[in-house]
């Protein structure tokens, strides 16, 4: 071990040390995220063998999970039945002005009874994950401190972003994945399934798409920070089946997230192309590229077949996700692979379509008009906007003269708030995922500020600020091929975006955030989950 690495550990040592101190004196209503309105009465519940669930048929699931939980943890099989005195109670009332949010839900803490009520299941689900941390055990005794708590999201999109075309993980750190996400009340799960690098999902209609676009023969590696020609030389392979896919898609609805596919076109489709190359613009072969940076085609968009897989590709993702709203990507077009295409030159020409630009948002509305026709709506990058939010030469000619297709969101990862506020005024959803403030890969974006991200920015007025669906924090996967290197950059910062999405801004405290993070150090041990404490997370 060099004499940094030593360092470093015993910093982390300390920082952690500060953390248990801070917790050791704090009260015992320290929750991720904080609720609403919290409070705390003497006295406590007793959870013992003897405790009893009370639920109707409508709470059948979450009834189980909480069963699970408490098993797993506390070794105790609480049993479902109306002959008790210790009873949870798990209450629906539909009528109650005061669950008006379908999320939201009251937890109150007696000596002999605990109750969660809520009008919807989301909301009494989010109250089990709410009591799930306030239970202690001290010796032999088991016991959840007494207590009156309210509480609803602040924004009803709150997203974790995982990437898996760069590196394919599988099923069980998916639901790993998920499992924090539901404890931390997090709802969207914005899944990466395709790229130029990697096609993970099985579409059956076009079995090359995972028989040769789903492998690699090397990935692209740093080597002292740097980029550009170094590879590992191992081949890199994965895809998830129709039967995976439906699996994890149950797993997510029974904890109350939504799976949201991304399917990107009609750039970073090279992995596609690999495939079946009519799919792309050059007119010539390539393989599924080792560099994350490489894009070596684009879809051929005025070509009729390329159309119709697409359709044919989206009706497969329609069948398998739930989800109303479909990711398209959309992002980082290299626009030089249309320029150098005479077809698609004759026909943006023929159509009047006076940049490539343009032909993007043509195609782009194209795909949101199919989405709609089929009851759901599309999500994109916010290039899907036609604004150039990047300076490489391939985005030179910019002239656009058609508009984004209304009823579409847009997903804002770069660019200038003014171009977000503009996107606003028009009419369009937003979901903000501003890169410097969201992206996990990012090794130098601190804990605090993660905490600080405010998806909601300055001098909105009520209707643009109404227009912000929620905020999101993504796992672009280049250079992350473990793991543990996986989880190291998610946790705990996870938890942080969690509280940012959730918990009314004027509730937000940092200090409180750090007094709470033990709990879910300890979670994450037991569940075998990396973490890394942040250097600068005080």
């Amino acid at each position: 071990m060099q004499l940094k690495d030593v360092k470093n550990y015993f910093f982390y040592v300390v920082v952690f040390l500060v953390f248990v101190c801070f917790n050791k004196h704090a009260f015992a209503l320290d929750i991720i995220p904080k609720p609403l309105r919290i409070k705390e009465n003497t006295g406590a519940f007793t959870l013992s063998k003897h405790t009893r669930i009370l639920s109707d048929h409508l709470l059948l699931n979450e009834t189980k999970l909480l069963q699970e939980y408490i098993k797993s943890a506390y070794g105790l099989i609480l049993k479902k039945t109306r002959d008790t005195s210790s009873q949870i109670s798990l209450v629906i009332d539909k009528n109650h002005q005061e669950f008006s949010d379908p999320e939201s839900y009251r937890l109150h803490v007696e000596g002999n009874k605990v109750t969660i009520i809520a009008s919807h299941r989301k909301g009494i689900f989010h109250g089990i994950q709410t009591l799930r941390q306030l239970i202690k055990k001290k010796g032999n005794v088991i016991s959840i401190p007494c207590a009156e708590i309210e509480d609803q999201p602040r924004l009803s999109w709150r997203e974790f972003m995982l990437d898996e075309a760069r590196f394919f993980r599988g099923k069980t750190v998916v639901k790993q994945i998920l499992d924090q996400m539901a404890f931390l009340k997090m709802n969207v799960f914005h899944w990466h399934l395709t790229d130029n690098t990697g096609w993970r999902i099985e579409i059956k209609k076009y079995p090359l798409l995972t028989k040769i676009g789903s492998k690699r023969d090397s990935s692209e590696i740093k080597i002292d920070g740097k980029r550009g020609g170094f590879y590992d030389g191992q081949p890199h392979a994965g895809f998830y089946t129709q039967k995976d896919i439906k699996e994890i898609v149950k797993y997510a609805a029974e904890r109350h997230i939504t799976v949201l596919p991304e399917i990107d076109m009609p750039g970073h489709t090279s992995a596609a192309i690999a495939a079946y190359p009519w799919l792309g613009s050059i007119n010539k072969p390539i393989k599924v590229p080792y560099s994350f940076a490489n894009q070596p085609d684009v879809f051929k968009v005025s070509d009729p077949k390329v159309w119709q897989f697409v359709t044919d590709v989206l009706d497969e993702v329609m069948i398998l996700f739930p989800s109303k709203v479909i990711h398209i990507g959309g992002d980082e077009v290299k626009y030089e692979h249309w320029k150098n295409s005479p077809e698609i030159s004759a026909f943006r020409k023929d159509n009047g379509l006076t940049s490539p630009a343009d032909l993007q948002i043509w195609f782009t509305n194209k795909v949101s008009h199919y989405l709609e026709s089929k009851g759901r709506q599309m999500m994109g990058w916010n290039e899907i906007l036609g604004i150039k939010i990047h300076n490489e030469t391939a985005d030179a000619d910019f002239a656009v003269k058609r508009e984004l297709a209304p009823n579409t969101i847009v997903d804002f990862w770069k660019g200038d708030f003014n171009l977000m506020k503009d996107a606003l005024s028009k009419g369009y959803y937003v979901v903000n995922s501003y890169h410097s403030s969201t992206y996990l890969n990012y090794t130098g974006l601190s804990l605090k500020a993660a905490y600080s991200f405010e998806p909601v920015p300055a001098g909105l007025d009520k209707a643009a600020e109404g227009r912000i669906l929620g905020s999101s924090c993504h796992m672009w996967s280049e250079w992350i091929p473990t793991e543990k290197s996986l989880y190291e950059l998610v946790f705990p910062r996870l938890a942080a975006y969690a509280e940012t999405g959730w918990t009314a801004k004027e509730r937000k405290s940092y200090p409180d955030f750090l007094k709470a993070l033990p709990f879910f150090f300890n979670q994450w041990e037991m569940a075998g989950i990396a973490y890394k404490i942040d250097p600068k997370s005080k």
